[in-house]
């Protein structure tokens, strides 16, 4: 008699789970019916600003599988149906057609749960006004495009920047909009250290996006026809005729929480890892909505990105499917960009060392992408954390331009391993004035943290 898997989620850890699922067991052995709310499956949200601001053609080149593929591998993709409850004692999910409005109960003999994260919006008035656009999935993306496509005025307001927030202030600057963008922190970037993020404010300010930093929105305001022609702060009212919201998201983990499932001080479900829920034992769990373990600081930590869901889907996939495999961690790498600017963060910054109770010694150092004297060297500012009796690497943050990004890729390497500063001197990297300086700026940065951790003693 065949099993039954119920997957709830129809992107990235979702069908990565029921594909690998798929290659391990035959339709005879294991049934898989997958629940997805939306029209689409297994796309790339992180390309959507790039999307939106025309360096991607088409709505298409996002998609890596269809449901009509999925289905073609017998894998039951139901689309535009919503899972309304999950029942782990029974062993079954409640779902709606959200084009019928039909109900039904299905059963399971393994659940995953992939139901991502839900974008943050600021509870306050107008924030649900026409002309106000969220990025989360490709109904957003194409309902943003239209509304660029179709606006009278040329004025942008974003607002948040983090990484969602500066790549739209990227896109909408690349469609000839006016582009300011309201960011309640200090400084853009708030997953770098407020020194490297002012380096992202000198920057965008000289691409001609206004940045305003330490500004709260309290309230969209709209025109006589409903739609958005303002957004204001404590202190001032920008005009827009489109705002896009870049304000981070969190678990979206409802249903879990609903139905009893363990979660974590993030909201994110929490599993053990081999990406099984804890405590139950044909429950998984992968994907934005769920809280990992951050290999440097030992806590586990909600970090929303494509690359670790993959993996987790791949992870669940090959249990569910009766192999065995882990996902032992990450150490929070993510790379970014705003026009020629590179940004890369990968480890601690100095507020996450601090409250994991390290001691730790800071260095900055300025390089450059290739050898000085060949053409095309761009600038490039290194931050290093190290651990200070132990000289362990805990962080590094890079910003700068072409060949920045990439370079802290060496870094997450180090910090998986567990390396030192020290031995990350020693590192053999590639080496041609093309590409680097004979020192690359990771190795400088490294050398100059392993004096500071024996000038620390």
């Amino acid at each position: 008699m065949s099993e039954r898997l119920v997957v709830i989620g129809g992107d990235a850890a979702g069908m990565s789970a029921a594909s690998q699922a798929r290659r391990l067991r035959s339709p005879g052995e294991l049934e898989i019916v997958a629940f997805e709310r939306g029209h689409f499956s297994s796309y790339s949200a992180c390309g959507i600003p790039y999307w939106v601001g025309g360096d991607v053609g088409s709505r298409d080149e996002l998609i890596a599988r269809s449901p009509e593929e999925h289905r073609a591998r017998d894998i039951g993709l139901r689309t535009r149906t919503e899972v309304t409850e999950i029942d782990v004692e029974r062993q079954r999910v409640r779902s709606r057609d959200l084009e019928s409005g039909t109900e039904e109960w299905t059963g399971f003999d393994k659940l995953v749960i992939a139901t991502g994260a839900r974008p943050l919006r600021p509870p306050v008035p107008g924030i649900d006004a026409p002309g106000v656009h969220g990025v989360q999935n490709l109904e957003d993306g194409q309902a943003l495009i239209d509304a660029l496509s179709g606006a009278e005025g040329r004025r942008a307001v974003v607002v948040g920047a983090g990484y969602i927030g500066v790549e739209m202030a990227e896109a909408l600057l690349n469609r000839g909009y006016e582009v300011t963008v309201l960011n309640r922190s200090e400084r853009p970037m708030a997953t770098l250290d407020p020194d490297m993020g002012r380096l992202v404010h000198e920057a965008m300010d000289g691409l001609g996006i206004r940045t305003v930093n330490s500004a709260a929105v309290t309230k969209v305001l709209t025109g006589p026809d409903g739609r958005v022609r303002a957004v204001a702060t404590d202190e001032e009212e920008y005009p827009a005729d489109v705002v896009v919201l870049g304000t981070g998201v969190e678990p979206e983990t409802s249903l879990a929480r609903e139905a009893g499932l363990p979660l974590g001080a993030y909201g994110g479900l929490l599993t053990d890892l081999g990406m099984r829920v804890r405590g139950h034992e044909n429950v998984w769990a992968g994907g934005d909505c769920v809280e990992v373990l951050d290999l440097v600081s030992g806590r586990t930590r909600h970090v929303a990105l494509g690359t670790h869901a993959n993996k987790q889907g791949q992870v669940i996939g090959s249990n569910v499917g009766g192999d065995y495999a882990t996902f032992p961690g990450m150490v929070g790498t993510a790379v970014s960009k705003v026009c020629d600017l590179e940004i890369a963060r990968t480890g601690l910054r100095e507020k996450e060392a601090l409250e994991a109770g390290l001691r730790f010694v800071t260095v900055t150092v300025e390089s450059t992408s290739r050898a000085g004297y060949y053409p095309g060297a761009a600038p490039m500012t290194v931050k290093m954390l190290a651990e200070r009796r132990t000289g362990r690497l805990l962080g590094t943050q890079i910003v700068g331009r072409e060949g920045a990004a990439k370079r802290v890729d060496v870094a997450a390497v180090a910090l998986t391993a567990k390396m030192t500063v020290e031995a990350m001197t020693a590192l053999d990297l590639g080496y041609a004035p093309p590409f680097s300086p004979v020192w690359d700026p990771v190795l400088v940065a490294a050398r100059k943290a392993t004096a500071a951790v024996r000038a620390a003693g």
